[in-house]
Parts: structure tokens; sequence; C-alpha cells
């Protein structure tokens, strides 16, 4: 199975376009494309999930006044996409499909492909202390690393074919509850990725 998008170039950095946080403020926002093919028989459905593995794990540091994150700082994940029950017979996300703009709050019901569930994003726990933006976060929200960042951060789209049409997971699903769930059901993997950073000397690893 492989997995490719037209909105950036696999290892290559990610444009503004695809994130909740630009240069000068929020991003658009948009969803990439996505596109896959030689799919294995048998698969009854997909899930797909978006994941930073380089979120700095003190987020007090980020966008700190005087404070750069080095690039050695200890890192975690950031969860950005959790989708389940995407059909069996799709092949193709289209940019924008998803998310388009920035929903303070959050999006409750985000658009995307008939059928699909989409789960809770990062955000929701990120700006849970923020009186304009708290809320559920739902659905697709792009790249917003620490403008202080020294690190470029990666952004993973993982897919996996499933030999279930339906997942088992919650209603307010995650993406652990995804990655619980999908164990023993796989058939396939594919993996794209690209990268993306607010700090101008920002350095990939």
């Amino acid at each position: 199975m492989r997995l490719h998008s037209d909105s950036f170039e696999h290892g290559q950095p990610i444009a503004a376009t695809f994130a909740v946080g630009a240069p000068d403020g929020f991003g658009s926002n948009r969803n990439p494309h996505l596109a896959w093919d030689d799919v294995p028989a048998g698969t009854q459905s997909f899930a797909l999930l978006c994941l930073d593995p380089d979120a700095p794990t003190d987020p007090s540091l980020a966008g700190k006044a005087g404070v750069e994150i080095p690039v050695d700082h200890p890192r975690g994940s950031f969860v950005h996409w959790a989708v389940v029950d995407l059909p069996a017979d799709l092949r193709t996300i289209a940019e924008g499909s998803a998310s388009d703009g920035v929903t303070k709050g959050g999006k409750r019901n985000p658009p995307g492909p008939d059928g699909a569930r989409q789960g809770l994003n990062d955000y929701t726990g990120w700006f849970a202390g923020d009186a304009d933006l708290a809320g559920d976060w739902f659905g697709y929200d792009g790249p917003y690393p620490p403008p202080n960042d020294l690190r470029a951060h990666r952004y993973f789209f993982r897919l996996f074919a499933l030999d279930v049409a339906t997942l088992d997971v919650p209603e307010r699903f995650t993406a652990g509850d995804v990655l619980r769930a999908v164990q023993g059901h796989v058939l396939a993997e594919t993996t794209t990725w690209g990268s993306y950073a607010l700090h101008p000397k920002a350095a990939a690893v």
C-alpha cells in the first residue's frame, strides 16, 4: 500500500496553508490532499492518523519570551487528526474537504468522507485553559509548533488498511483509542510525512 500527497512532497516542508499557526497568526488550516493505492485484498475500512512526534514535553516553554527550545529538548507526540471507518473503496481525501480555516473552540461536526468518524485531536487539551479557544477539537487541525522551537517538527500521516468495517472505539475517541483498536486488524500500513516550523532558524532532525 502506498500513500502520497499532492499538497506536499514526502519528507519536505508543509505550507502554512495546511497549518493552524502561521508566522503572522492563524494559518489557513486546510487538510492536505491524500491518496493511496495498492490496497490489500480483504480491506473493509481504513483508519488515518496525523501525529507530530516532536512536541516539547515541557509546554511551559512554548512561546516563552527570551527562551529558545533546543533541538535536543525531550519530545513527545501531539495528535492532529484521527479518523476511522473510512470506506474500503475510498482512495482520495481532497485538499480542504475536511478542514478549511480555524474554528475557535474546535469543529463540532467536521466534514469529511461519507461514513467516516473523526476523533479528538490534542488541541482539545492544549487550549483547555484558554477562554477563547477551549472546546472539543474534532477532526483535522494542522501544525502549530512553538515559534521559539529550534527543531522543525515532522507530521506523519499514517494510514491503516483494516479487516473490519467499523472500528471499536468510543464516541469521543482519541488516537490512542485507534491504536489500541486496530491491534490484530491491520492488513497493511503506509506513511508519508512533511515538516513545518515557525522559528526561522529551525533545524530538521
